[in-house]
């Protein structure tokens, strides 16, 4: 459910609703050069993806390569 324009009111009772019903939601609105957005996506899971870096040598490595992580 995605609303807009509405009253805080029934943006509370309408996502209440959603939230008991499993029912993702979204409400959100513009006034001039500020406005909001808020979701309610009840119980999700997500994947974060996160980079592996090679461990280093054992020998001392002072310069700019030395700096730079290694990504495998």
């Amino acid at each position: 459910v995605c609303l807009t324009g509405c009253s805080r009111e029934s943006m509370v009772r309408i996502d209440q609703i959603c939230h008991k019903s499993g029912v993702k939601f979204f409400a959100g609105d513009v006034f001039g050069y500020h406005g909001f957005m808020f979701a309610d996506l009840g119980h999700h899971e997500f994947v974060e993806e996160k980079p592996k870096v090679a461990k280093g040598s054992s020998g001392v490595e002072d310069g700019p390569e030395a700096k730079r992580a290694r990504v495998e």
